[in-house]
This record gives structure tokens, C-alpha cells and sequence, in this order.
């Protein structure tokens, strides 16, 4: 019997989403919670794709409390929670907490309601029944995530230096969790650092953060950043990291002929598209859709992808066999003139330095190239 070793995710599945928030509270803390709480619930409220929400206590330990949300849908919730209005609502409660760990889970099945067939999806929008997850999706065991941010123009060539020379952090962090791989691009002065997990994502972030190695590049940075920041004040490091977050909304791994190991020559990159204003989702979705139809496609270079979204900027990070620039159409992600026309569209081409259509490989080689990052340092932590 052969094992599929196809991979695949995405926050554009049409399901609704679960998100778990577990709080532990700052001794007498308590009323000040519950007040914030009230102002974050209220507002919520009205924002769009928000469902409904609870704030449970715990029946053991009363400083321990509970905040599940439901939203119809994880794009509704991802333009929340990286929005500037996001920030401020909660801003109230982050004096009360001691420790928070955030979750979020698609629904998959529900007392009640008729569970909707097993079978795996066609595109990575295929509708939902009642909005539930249709099929269980088939995981590696990796949490992927990205943070972006930019530097002042002209500190370009110092801050790759700076993030290039350093120690790497352990990559072990507790008996479950370990950092898998870390890889810095930037493209201008635009900087993205992309993480792969095993275990709690969370509880790797605070280990690396915690890293005389990576504290001391921090601080490097701080001079170069264009939005300030005071890593010695919580809430200063809090709203950096929340604005720098650049969630993975969809990631695909192609199945193996056979079943058998990947291909060893495969190389990484990361390709930048900015959106034209309120279009990023969209482009998201569009990417994400085109991947997952690429990983049915034996001709493809591309053998795993992953989408990160943040307001108007999108990052693709690509594994790909061999060099882009042979089949530049499939790099980018797109397939077909309808699809290319559609990107172009949606596509800041002046924040690129290049505009115009995307009729014909020539346009698509010269986007892969402008749209290209540059490497700054790729670290990968043995699977021991």
C-alpha cells in the first residue's frame, strides 16, 4: 500500500473558526479583567465575520480563565486580529495578564448537525457544509509563522549583516517543542523572518526571544527600525510583534511518487506581493487556490508552498527543484492568462518597480525577478 505524503491547509477552506484564548490573571487583577473584557466584548461585537463569544472561570484555580470566540470564517478573524483597532481594544487587558496562550481550530464536526462527507478537496476553497471543515486535514507535525517589518532606507546593507552573523538559539526548547528551521529574506527594506515549529509555536517564540544571541541582534536593530520599539516594555514588544505577525494561510507539500523521500536538491525562496490597497486577501486566496491545484501537476518545480498574509502584504515561501527562472509562469503561482490577468490586477506592480500585464513568460520572468527576496541566512535544526 502506498502513503500519500500530500500536505495540506488553508484559512480559505469556507469553515468556521474556534478561537481559545487561556489566560492566567496577575494577582488582584481580577475586576480590571472583567471590566476589559466587557469593552472587548462589546466592541467585537460589530466587527465583521464575529459569531458570538464566552468567557468561562475556572472551577480549580480562579485566577485561571477561559475566552473561546466563534467567527464564520479564519480570513474574518486573521483581518481582526492584525488590525490597528485590534491592538487598541485589547490594550486594556494586557496590564491584568500574566500568561496567554491563543489558539485557534477550525470546526470540523458538531453534535446536531449532519457531518458532510470525507473527501479531500478539490481547491482550497472548497465550500463547507454549515461551515465545517469537510476533511481532516493531513498535518507534518510543523506550525509555520512569519514576522515582517521594515528598516530605514539605506540601513539595508547593515541590518543583513547584522541578521546574518549570528549564533543560532538552541533549537530544543522543552521535551516537545523544537525549532525546526529558521530563514530571513528582505526585499528592499522590507525584512521577513519565517519559522517552522514543532510543538506549542508560542513556547518556541518566547525561547527564542528569551536567547542572549538573538536579544543582542535585537537590540542591533533597534536603531535601523522605522517603527521604535522598547523590547524592555511589554506592552511596547507586544504591539511590535502583533503588527510584525504574518500568519500562514495556506500551505500545501506535494505527494511523492511512490510515497518515497523528497527531493534533496530542493532550494528555498521567498517571493514578495504587495496588494493594492484592501486586495491583499484576495490575492492570498488566489495564490493559495493556484498552489493547491500546482500540487497535483507533475510538471510543477514547486514542490511546497506557504502563504503568508498581513494586511496588503502577501509572502510566498517556495521549496522548489531547481532554478524558478526555468518555469517562471509556475514559480509565481500562477497558471493560465485568466489567473496571471487577476494577479496583475491585484498586484501593487509600482511598489515592485514593475507594471503591466502578465501575458507572457517574458512578463512572468521579469516579475519572479523583482518580486524575488534576497536570502539572508537559512538555519535548519537536526530532526533529533
Amino acid at each position: 500500500m502506498t502513503t500519500s505524503k500530500r500536505i495540506s491547509q488553508s484559512a480559505f477552506d469556507g469553515s468556521r473558526l474556534r478561537v481559545i484564548l487561556l489566560v492566567d490573571l496577575q494577582e488582584g487583577a481580577q475586576q480590571q479583567f472583567l471590566d476589559a473584557y466587557e469593552h472587548m466584548r462589546n466592541h467585537v461585537a460589530s466587527v465583521p465575520g464575529h459569531l458570538t463569544d464566552q468567557l468561562c472561570q475556572s472551577a480549580e484555580n480562579p485566577s485561571q480563565w477561559l475566552i473561546t470566540s466563534e467567527w464564520a470564517s479564519a480570513p474574518s478573524y486573521l483581518a481582526w486580529v492584525s488590525s490597528e483597532d485590534h491592538i487598541e481594544t485589547v490594550r486594556p487587558m494586557q496590564s491584568c495578564v500574566r500568561d496567554l496562550r491563543s489558539m485557534r481550530f477550525n470546526i470540523l464536526r458538531e453534535t446536531g448537525r449532519t457531518a458532510p462527507p470525507i473527501a479531500p478537496p478539490t481547491t482550497a476553497t472548497t465550500a463547507t457544509t454549515n461551515g465545517l471543515q469537510a476533511p481532516a486535514y493531513v498535518g507534518d507535525g510543523l506550525t509555520r509563522h512569519a514576522l515582517t517589518f521594515t528598516v530605514k532606507p539605506g540601513s539595508e546593507s547593515k541590518v543583513a549583516e547584522i541578521l546574518a552573523d549570528y549564533a543560532p538559539p538552541r533549537s530544543r526548547v522543552d521535551d516537545t517543542t523544537r525549532l525546526r528551521r529558521t530563514t530571513l529574506f528582505m526585499h528592499g527594506n522590507r525584512v521577513v523572518r519565517t519559522v517552522e515549529v514543532q510543538g506549542d509555536l508560542m513556547a518556541a517564540l518566547r525561547h527564542v526571544s528569551r536567547q542572549p544571541e538573538v536579544r543582542a541582534v535585537e537590540e542591533a536593530l533597534n536603531p535601523h527600525l522605522e517603527l521604535s520599539r522598547d523590547l524592555t516594555d511589554p506592552e511596547s514588544a507586544r504591539a511590535f510583534f502583533t503588527r510584525a505577525a504574518m500568519p500562514a494561510v495556506h500551505h500545501v507539500t506535494r505527494d511523492v511518487p511512490g510515497g518515497g523521500p523528497e527531493p534533496s536538491e530542493l532550494r528555498r525562496h521567498a517571493l514578495y506581493y504587495p496588494a493594492r490597497p484592501g486586495c491583499g486577501m484576495t490575492l492570498a486566496r488566489l495564490l493559495s487556490e493556484q498552489d493547491e491545484a500546482a500540487a497535483d501537476d507533475p510538471a510543477s518545480p514547486v514542490h511546497r508552498s506557504t502563504v503568508f498574509h498581513r494586511d496588503d502584504i502577501v509572502v510566498r515561501l517556495i521549496d522548489v527543484s531547481g532554478d524558478p527562472e526555468t518555469d517562471p509562469v509556475r514559480a509565481l503561482g500562477v497558471h493560465g492568462t485568466r489567473k496571471a490577468a487577476v494577479l496583475a490586477r491585484m498586484l501593487d506592480g509600482a511598489a515592485l518597480g514593475v507594471e503591466g500585464p502578465l501575458t507572457s513568460e517574458r512578463d512572468a520572468t521579469r516579475l519572479l525577478t523583482h518580486a524575488g527576496m534576497t536570502l539572508i541566512t537559512d538555519r535548519t535544526a537536526p530532526q533529533s
